[in-house]
C-alpha cells in the first residue's frame, strides 16, 4: 500500500493502484476460481468493474462483477421506500466475494453492505477491497486490500472518479 500525494491521483496512479491490487487479490486467492465481485452503489462500482476487468486480464478468465444497494441497511439515515437497485447477475452462496467500495472510512457503509449482500446468499468468504483508506473508524472493520492510505482533516473529504472514459482522478477536496 503507497500512500497518497497531497495533491491526490492522477489517472495513471488510479490504473496502478488498481492493477496493483487485482494481482494482490488474485495471489491471495489462488487464482479466479469461485471469485466474484461486488461493489457499493454508488461510486464503489465503478471500482470494482475496473478491479474485475483488471483481473479478468491478468488471469485470462472473466471475473463476475455486481452492483450493491445498501440504502436500506444503512443507520445513518432515513429508511427509504425505493426500490432495492442491486444488480447481482450471478450467485454468491459459496463464493470468494470481493466486496469493494471507493473510499473507507467509519466502516458504517460496509456494515451495511455485508448486511445487504447476505440477502444475495451465503458467501465462503468476504474480502475488503478499498482504492482509499482515510482512517477513522467507527466499527472494527478493516480492509483486507487497500490501494491507498492516507489522513485527510475532518472537514476535508475525498472524491473519487472513475469513468468509463479514462477521467479518473482521486482529490482531496478542502472547504471553502
Amino acid at each position: 500500500m503507497e500512500p497518497m500525494g497531497a495533491d491526490g491521483l492522477d489517472a495513471h496512479d488510479v490504473k496502478r493502484t488498481l492493477g496493483r491490487m487485482a494481482h494482490e487479490i488474485l495471489e491471495k486467492n489462488g487464482g479466479a476460481d469461485d471469485l466474484v465481485v461486488v461493489g457499493v452503489l454508488q461510486m464503489g462500482y465503478p471500482v470494482a468493474k475496473r478491479l474485475a476487468f483488471a483481473m479478468a486480464t491478468i488471469e485470462g478468465v472473466g471475473v463476475p462483477c455486481g452492483s450493491l444497494d445498501i440504502e436500506g441497511y444503512r443507520d445513518d439515515r432515513p429508511a427509504t421506500s425505493e426500490p432495492e437497485q442491486s444488480e447481482i447477475p450471478f450467485a454468491v452462496t459459496g463464493k470468494r466475494v470481493i466486496l469493494v467500495d471507493e473510499v473507507i472510512q467509519t466502516g458504517r457503509t460496509i456494515r451495511a453492505a455485508m448486511d445487504s449482500l447476505m440477502r444475495h446468499g451465503r458467501p465462503a468468504k468476504i474480502d475488503l477491497a478499498v482504492l482509499i483508506d482515510r482512517g477513522g473508524r467507527e466499527l472494527p472493520i478493516e480492509p483486507n486490500y487497500v490501494g491507498r492510505k492516507m489522513v485527510v482533516d475532518a472537514d476535508q473529504y475525498i472524491e473519487v472518479r472513475v469513468d468509463s472514459d479514462g477521467e479518473d482522478v482521486v482529490r482531496i477536496v478542502r472547504p471553502a
